[in-house]
């Protein structure tokens, strides 16, 4: 097996207050999720509560896309968020995220990790291809978008 952890941190403008929400529910990642327009025709479903634990999204779309699911597991607001994210294709794998809102002078300081352990032909694909380099880029825009989103809504 071979473990990985990609970690992007971002100073938002906004209170953790602020920022938790837009986390803390699949139906506000439309706003910030460095995804959302990898496919136009992307499929999703969202299940359970709105926010929070017990919060589910799904998606299905093309190759680059792929599905998966996420379920939101632990919420302590407006501290820290974990959720379970399963992909299962192209890949099959489980992979526990977390964001964490610390104020900071400036507004907030979010981090987001995700770990996860390359296995069958992921492995392989682990040997040519740094998880850091290949997943941290997204996470950079990611974080961008989310303070451009929680700025937006304090305006």
């Amino acid at each position: 097996m071979s473990p990985y952890e990609v970690t992007r941190s971002a100073l938002i403008p906004a209170s953790p207050e602020e920022v938790f929400p837009l986390v803390d529910s699949f139906l506000e990642w439309t706003k910030w999720s460095p995804w959302e327009n990898v496919d136009p025709e992307l499929d999703r479903s969202y299940s359970g509560n709105d926010a929070g634990v017990g919060a589910r999204y799904a998606w299905s779309g093309n190759r680059k896309a792929g599905s998966g699911n996420m379920e939101i597991v632990e919420s302590d607001y407006p501290k820290s968020i974990n959720v379970r994210l399963e992909f299962t294709k192209p890949f099959k794998a489980v992979n526990p995220t977390s964001f964490t809102f610390a104020p900071s002078d400036g507004g907030t300081l979010v981090t987001w990790r995700m770990t996860g352990e390359n296995k069958g032909l992921a492995k392989v694909f682990g040997l040519f291809m740094n998880m850091d380099k290949f997943i941290g880029a997204d996470f950079e825009r990611g974080l961008a978008a989310l303070s451009t989103a929680a700025t937006a809504k304090k305006a």
